[in-house]
């Protein structure tokens, strides 16, 4: 306890928290036993008025803030006393050590540590039984009694109320898979919804991989719907796979399917899908698949809407492929063919999927108002001002009490379409401190000789930069005026980032 003798601390006494200290402190602290004593003057008090720590109002011994404060150097060795203590925790240790067998790949050893932290009452948490089960699953776990153990490993870890992570459930779908037993797999990433973990591609591989080398291909595009309904998208390891066991199982529309989705994700693919390629084009069923008549109208239609380079509409003529390797030139052009590659660009939909998640964006980062307006263009010296503060709800403007309205799309159809969109700012503030005009012209004037039809780019520039600094200089005035009477220039209104 706290004593006060002679106007000082005794230095015989350790601090300890009591109610003789609670008497003599409003709001006693919580003192650590045995902690070191350091001493100060007795502070008197001059004035009649009740101390912060004083239960009466007459003179009396008061310690300072200092006194309430470890030293540093003992809270720096309880930390480091704190620290250490997890670190040597059986938990701890244990974690270590599987860490290093996970590092070394030695399954038997930690089954070892296992056995022992049972035997000795050791709580294991997810990451112990993470790394056994993902050492059972492993390369040298599937082979012996791996696979059992890691079951028997997932079981204790249910019994014990140990929490599945999705690393979990992806090392009990491996033990599945080597266990030649696909379904189950498939089975344990449809659980983990129930356990509100989220499943990732990894989480599908052993399921679609184990479905696609049985053959099973039913099963296999069952997984690959279920992996569109969790929002996993398919890799070219997965599509490859998906692909040849189409092209075994004689389905052609899905080897259909599967060549476009890869030509869309992966553009370029690696030897052994190559191969798989290959494989379906000089096989007897791919010369007897295709149509014998078909609409050339509809393939033309479909290449538009495809954004070119394909027309989707599934295998045309019959007859043997030739296939070959060939390279292009300079041009794009097929040294074995003599055709040229055409640009791919994303179809309709993927624009308009674009075009709304930009906006949606665009309305969450900045001032609703803005964008709105930047949506309809409409003039904000046309708005009246009873309902300027209402275009954060565009349903309440009458748009007919609006003069000069034009919508983003009446004024694109009246002024496009462009060969070539020119970011101004962007080009306007290359290698410069202060916006060049001069510089953005020559870019403007070079994108129109390099056009077809010899038109204008579209150039969009923040109205600041139309009205202020450079632009008042005459000759950058005259420049802006020809880009607005041609419809180049689109001006983004104030508080609009230019990028959306």
């Amino acid at each position: 306890m706290l004593v006060r003798r002679m106007g000082y601390i005794s230095p015989s006494l350790s601090i300890k928290t009591s109610p003789f200290f609670s008497i003599l402190t409003k709001n006693p602290f919580p003192f650590h036993h045995l902690h070191p004593i350091q001493f100060f003057k007795p502070i008197h008090t001059k004035s009649p008025q009740t101390h912060l720590f004083s239960m009466n109002q007459k003179p009396h011994f008061t310690t300072s803030a200092a006194f309430l404060q470890e030293p540093t150097n003992t809270k720096t060795l309880s930390n480091r006393s704190a620290k250490k203590a997890r670190r040597d925790a059986p938990e701890s240790v244990l974690r270590h050590q599987l860490d290093q067998c996970s590092k070394r790949g030695d399954l038997q050893e930690a089954i070892r540590l296992y056995e022992e932290a049972k035997l000795n009452n050791i709580t294991l948490n997810v990451h112990h039984y993470n790394v056994l089960l993902y050492l059972c699953s492993s390369g040298s776990g599937t082979e012996g009694c791996g696979i059992e153990k890691g079951f028997l490993i997932f079981k204790q870890m249910g019994v014990n109320g140990v929490a599945p992570n999705e690393a979990t459930f992806t090392s009990a779908a491996r033990l599945a898979v080597a266990k030649q037993d696909p379904e189950m797999a498939f089975d344990l990433v449809k659980k983990m919804k129930s356990f509100g973990v989220p499943p990732k591609l990894r989480s599908y591989g052993p399921a679609l991989f184990g479905f696609c080398e049985k053959g099973m291909a039913d099963k296999a595009y069952e997984v690959d719907v279920h992996m569109g309904e969790s929002g996993v998208v398919a890799e070219e390891a997965e599509l490859s796979a998906l692909l040849k066991v189409s092209s075994f199982s004689k389905k052609a529309d899905k080897v259909y399917e599967m060549m476009h989705r890869l030509r869309a994700s992966v553009r370029q693919v690696c030897e052994e899908t190559v191969g798989v390629v290959e494989d379906w084009f000089n096989s007897e069923y791919a010369a007897e698949v295709g149509l014998q008549d078909w609409d050339a109208r509809k393939v033309k239609e479909g290449v538009v809407k495809g954004g070119g380079g394909w027309h989707g509409q599934g295998w045309l003529g019959k007859g043997n492929w030739t296939v070959v390797r060939a390279e292009m030139d300079s041009s794009g052009v097929c040294r074995s063919c003599g055709e040229k590659l055409v640009c791919i660009d994303i179809d309709p939909k993927e624009t308009e999927n674009f075009a709304n998640s930009l906006a949606e964006l665009a309305s969450e980062r900045e001032v609703k108002a803005n964008f709105v307006q930047f949506q309809i263009c409409i003039p904000a010296a046309a708005i009246p001002k009873s309902k300027a503060l209402k275009l954060n709800q565009p349903h309440q403007i009458n748009i007919k009490e609006i003069k000069g309205v034009a919508l983003t799309q009446d004024w694109l159809q009246k002024h496009g379409p462009f060969d070539a969109v020119v970011d101004g700012a962007n080009v306007g503030l290359i290698t410069q401190r202060n916006f060049n005009f001069s510089q953005l012209r020559s870019v403007v004037n070079k994108l129109r000789q390099m056009s077809e039809s010899k038109k204008l780019p579209l150039v969009i520039l923040h109205k600041s930069r139309t009205t202020g600094g450079p632009a008042q200089h005459p000759n950058n005035k005259k420049l802006l005026e020809s880009w607005k009477k041609a419809g180049a220039l689109y001006a983004t209104p104030h508080g609009s980032n230019d990028d959306w």
